[in-house]
C-alpha cells in the first residue's frame, strides 16, 4: 500500500499513525512544509520517502508532489492528515488522484455549519434553530423571534475562532454595522454541557472504537474569557448518545476514518447535536483513548487501513482527563508539586503548541482513574488560583 500523510510532524503527537502504518507493511509518503532535518527521528525512521513543499497552500507543488509519488511507487491508495486544517486539501487531492475516502463534493456537509444541522436533523437529532446571515434585517428577525442569548460563529470555521455571543440587541447590532463580509451561521444559544461521541469505523463503515468526552465548559468561554478547560473521558456512555453517534455516522456513511462529534446535554437531560468532525478529537485526545482503555489507537488505525482488522478490547476501565494550564493565570500550585501528589495518576505532560494553547492552554496534563472524584480533585488542584486571583 502506498499511503501519503500530510504534515506528518503536526501534531507533534500524530507522527505515530505513520510509525504503525510503516510497521504493517506500507509505503509511507511524507508531504509537508516541514525541512526533512527538522523531522523527529522516529518520524524520519518511518517514511519511504518525504517531499518538501515550501508552501503547503500551493495546490500545484501538492499536485507535483502527488504526481512524483505515483511515478516512483504506483497508485496511491491513501491519504490522511487527520487534521481539520487540511480537509479541505485532502479531498481535493483524493478527488484528483482518484483516492479512496471523502472527496471536493462531500466537503460541503462536514464543514458548513449550516448543512451540519441538515445531516443531524436527517439522523433523526435535534438541533438548535439557526441561519445563516445574509443581511442584517434577517438577523433582526432571528433574534425578535428566538430571544437572547445568541451565537454567530463562522459557517464555515474550527473552535472558537470569529464566534460571539450577543447578550441582547445592542451587542448583536455592533456585530451587523457592518456585516462581516463572510457568512455567519446565527443560532439560539443553548445552555448546556457539551458530550463528544468519538470514535473510528472501519472500512464497511461499522463502528469499531468508540469513546465519549465531557468539558468543563465550551471552547468559546475558554477562549474569549480566558479560562482554565479540562475535559475528560467517560467510562460509560449514555445510550442516547450512542444511538445519536451511530445515527449520524450511518448518516454520513463514515469509513475507515475517526469522527468527533459534539453535543449539548440539556438542563433537562436531552440531547442537542452541536457539530461534526471527520477527524479525531484534537490535541491529546488519541492519547487520552490509549489510556483510557489501555489500547494502542494509533495502531488499530493503521490495521484498519491495511487490513480492516481492530484486534484490540477495550472496556474503558479508566477516566483519563485533560486538564490545561495557561501561563499569564496565578496557579497556587507549582508543576512539582502536582507531580509530586499525583504521580500515580499522571501519566502524561506536555507543552501545548502556540496554535492550540489558546483553547488548551500553554501546558497539559493527562490524569487517568477509575473513579471520577479522583479525576475531578486532580482538575481543582492543578487549576487551584492563589488568593490575589
Amino acid at each position: 500500500m502506498n499511503f501519503v500523510y500530510l504534515s506528518p510532524h503536526f501534531p507533534p503527537n500524530y507522527y505515530q499513525f505513520c510509525v504503525h502504518l510503516r510497521a504493517l507493511g506500507a509505503n509511507v509518503l511524507g508531504l509537508a512544509d516541514e525541512p526533512y532535518e527538522n523531522l523527529s527521528w522516529e518520524l524520519r525512521s518511518a517514511l519511504t520517502e518525504y517531499y518538501y513543499v515550501p508552501n503547503m497552500h500551493n495546490y500545484d507543488d501538492l499536485l507535483r508532489a502527488l504526481g512524483y509519488f505515483t511515478h516512483h511507487y504506483g497508485k496511491i491508495d491513501g491519504l490522511d492528515s487527520h487534521s481539520e486544517y487540511w480537509l479541505e486539501t485532502e479531498a481535493r487531492l483524493r478527488t484528483d488522484f482518484n483516492i479512496d475516502g471523502i472527496k471536493t463534493a462531500d466537503i460541503p456537509a462536514i464543514k458548513r455549519k449550516s448543512l451540519m444541522k441538515g445531516m443531524f436533523k436527517k439522523a433523526g437529532v435535534a438541533t438548535a434553530p439557526g441561519i445563516v446571515v445574509r443581511n442584517a434585517a434577517q438577523a433582526r428577525r432571528f433574534a425578535r423571534e428566538q430571544g437572547f442569548p445568541l451565537i454567530a460563529k463562522p459557517d464555515i470555521g474550527v473552535g472558537a475562532a470569529q464566534t460571539y455571543k450577543f447578550e441582547d440587541a445592542d451587542q448583536l447590532e455592533s456585530f451587523l454595522n457592518p456585516l462581516p463580509p463572510i457568512n455567519y451561521y446565527l443560532e439560539k444559544f443553548i445552555f448546556g454541557k457539551i458530550q463528544t461521541f468519538d470514535g473510528l469505523t472501519d472500512q464497511n463503515g461499522d463502528i469499531v472504537f468508540s469513546s465519549s468526552l465531557e468539558y468543563s465548559q465550551g471552547i468559546m468561554e475558554t477562549v474569549n474569557d480566558n479560562k482554565d478547560i479540562y475535559y475528560y473521558t467517560l467510562r460509560e456512555i449514555p445510550l442516547d448518545l450512542q444511538h445519536a453517534g451511530r445515527s449520524v455516522v450511518k448518516t454520513y456513511r463514515v469509513r475507515k476514518r475517526f469522527f468527533h462529534f459534539e453535543f449539548f446535554r440539556l438542563p433537562d437531560g436531552g440531547l442537542m447535536g452541536l457539530e461534526v468532525n471527520m477527524r479525531p478529537p484534537g490535541g491529546l485526545t488519541t492519547d487520552m483513548f490509549n489510556y483510557a482503555n489501555d489500547i494502542d489507537i494509533y495502531h488499530e488505525w493503521a490495521n484498519i487501513i491495511l487490513h480492516n482488522r481492530f484486534t484490540a478490547t477495550f472496556s474503558r476501565p479508566y477516566h483519563c482527563a485533560y486538564v490545561g494550564r495557561k501561563w499569564n493565570l496565578p496557579y497556587l500550585h507549582s508543576h512539582e508539586e502536582i507531580m509530586k501528589r499525583y504521580h500515580e495518576e499522571i501519566v502524561h505532560s506536555e507543552a501545548i503548541s502556540g496554535v492550540f494553547s489558546q483553547a488548551l492552554g500553554n501546558f497539559g496534563y493527562l490524569a487517568r482513574s477509575p473513579e471520577f472524584e479522583k479525576i475531578m480533585e486532580i482538575a481543582d488542584f492543578i487549576h487551584a488560583k492563589t488568593a490575589a486571583a
